[in-house]
């Protein structure tokens, strides 16, 4: 019995496909019919001859066979096979012979505006700027400080003095923060060789975003103030704290 079944569906689906859904029905009625007359059409509907109606007609659509003609109304595969380009290959259609086409000059992409050229290049004009774009707080330090561990004491050492983990094992020392040539460059100076690299120091623009960097500069100025501090520059009232001076 089952095989004999398994026989009847396979010859309902050769049936079926390709044929538009009404003509698939008219089809699948005449096959349960003739299930029928052979004694195998239980669950099949009315029998007969096929019906004049479309109702009718459905009706004697067993529902294994109803799901079947469903699913054939969602064969085609315009969607999924239509004519497209892989990445970075090869065109005819376009003069240069790239499928994939060159940004419109111009073009800005979201969050990349950068329409304050004080805080995104640390410049005005050609020269580097000498105050900070925003007011730097405490939080902002203690940022610049997490950041500075991470990114720039494996060279500069924690207390910028250049002599990192990284130079002691033969890369090439940089520069002290602490010499009066460093000590004297304007911040947009410092935020710029941060962006853009400078010397054997490769640019950090990808890794540190642009506040970041800024919080960097102003840890690196505390660095340089803390070393070359004196007794006056510390609040009288702070200063029974340090202890007396030796």
């Amino acid at each position: 019995m089952r095989a004999e079944l398994t026989s009847f569906v396979a010859h309902a689906l050769g049936q079926i496909v390709g044929r538009t859904p009404w003509s698939a029905a008219d089809a699948l009625v005449g096959l349960c019919g003739a299930a029928q007359e052979a004694g195998q059409g239980a669950g099949c509907g009315p029998g007969g001859p096929p019906h004049q109606t479309v109702g009718a007609r459905f009706d004697a659509i067993p529902p294994v066979l109803s799901l079947l003609l469903l699913l054939t109304t969602g064969c085609r595969q315009d969607m999924h096979d239509q004519p497209r380009y892989k990445p970075l290959a090869r065109s005819s259609f376009f003069d240069d012979g790239r499928a994939s086409r060159p940004l419109v000059a111009g073009t800005v992409a979201r969050g990349h505006l950068h329409e304050d050229t004080r805080l995104y290049t640390g410049k005005e004009g050609d020269d580097p700027i000498t105050k900070f774009p925003f007011p730097i707080t405490t939080a902002i330090l203690e940022r610049g400080q997490q950041r500075f561990n991470i990114y720039c004491s494996p060279c500069h050492d924690r207390a910028g003095t250049g002599l990192g983990m990284v130079v002691r094992r033969g890369l090439r020392r940089p520069p002290s923060y602490h010499i009066d040539r460093l000590r004297a460059v304007p911040v947009g100076y410092l935020y710029d060789v941060i962006t853009n690299g400078f010397g054997a120091m490769p640019d950090y623009a990808a890794q540190i975003q642009p506040q970041d960097r800024w919080a960097i500069v102003a840890y690196i100025r505390v660095l340089q103030r803390s070393q070359n501090a004196k007794l006056a520059d510390v609040p009288p009232d702070k200063r029974a704290a340090l202890g007396s001076p030796r």
